[in-house]
């Protein structure tokens, strides 16, 4: 299956910089909502690649948001990522239907319970520097775009304004009409936290990458939430945000928005679940295959 391609903006990415992109056999796409685990799943994929641990830079500079406008020159960005001499894993936070579908790629969809990676948008937002904040916000604006939803303190004000957008739900949508497609691997937050042995070997099977048996145990553990917290310069400068690393890479837990979230709200967000999802895609965007099965 193929979906109409369309240019897809935002206030954080381009998807018409997919034209500048230059195809190679074995790219390895990173594709989820923001706050659904996708640094997670490239720290994943970089431990598979180089189980020795010896990753050759920083993951979220190896594996680049490439068509996200971020403070990299877009031109600098496109000879680094055909410099390296590796498979190469490319993050997009961009809809299936806005970002080039190749035979010879492989796809990883990362998805989240709603509810939980609102919680951790809400963290994002009230903790991205707001000089930044506010330059991303002006560009877009004078694009004629949404700008990024600011928080304000007021948790059920940015609820409002998050799920009137729906871009979580609608991101599942596009993926979700590809998900019987041999190089597209659907990935849950659940399962990653219930079990990141399994789910690893299930990725790492999914990529045709062969690990180790002595060195799998500490693939494995270099992906673990506190892992990642304590040696968070291999994986990311943070410099956008108030407290680093341990701001983004913040709690890793769900279930927060439980006594935060009113009924109402509730109510709400399942109203849009039912809207914009298939049944069998707002199961598994809920729970994951170790429930949903």
């Amino acid at each position: 299956m193929r979906l109409q391609q369309r240019i897809v903006m935002s206030a954080i990415a381009d998807s018409s910089r997919w034209a500048a992109y230059v195809h190679r056999p074995g790219d390895i796409f990173i594709c989820a909502p923001p706050k659904s685990g996708t640094t997670w799943m490239q720290t994943i994929v970089a431990s598979l690649l180089w189980p020795d641990g010896n990753f050759p830079g920083r993951v979220t500079e190896i594996s680049p948001w490439f068509d996200g406008l971020t403070r990299v020159d877009f031109d600098e960005r496109c000879a680094r990522l055909e410099a390296q001499p590796h498979r190469r894993f490319i993050k997009t936070h961009t809809p299936a239907d806005g970002i080039p579908i190749f035979d010879t790629a492989s796809y990883i969809v990362v998805g989240r319970d709603g509810r939980d990676a609102f919680m951790s948008f809400a963290n994002h937002m009230a903790n991205m520097r707001a000089e930044r904040v506010a330059h991303i916000n002006a560009k877009a604006i004078a694009k004629g775009l949404d700008p990024l939803i600011e928080f304000n303190g007021d948790i059920h004000d940015f609820f409002d304004r998050w799920i009137a957008r729906g871009d979580l739900l609608r991101h599942i949508a596009t993926w979700w009409e590809l998900r019987s497609e041999p190089n597209v691997l659907f990935v849950h937050y659940n399962d990653l936290k219930a079990d990141l042995d399994h789910t690893m070997r299930g990725i790492a099977n999914f990529l045709g990458v062969d690990v180790p048996s002595a060195l799998w145990p500490e693939v494995v553990d270099r992906c673990t939430f506190s892992r990642m917290q304590a040696e968070a310069d291999k994986i990311g400068a943070f410099l956008n945000f108030e407290g680093g690393a341990q701001t983004f890479l913040f709690r890793g837990t769900n279930g927060r928005w439980q006594g935060v979230l009113n009924e109402e709200e509730l109510e709400r967000y399942q109203q849009r679940v039912d809207e914009l999802l298939s049944p069998e895609a707002a199961l598994w965007l809920e729970y994951g295959e170790g429930r949903a099965a």
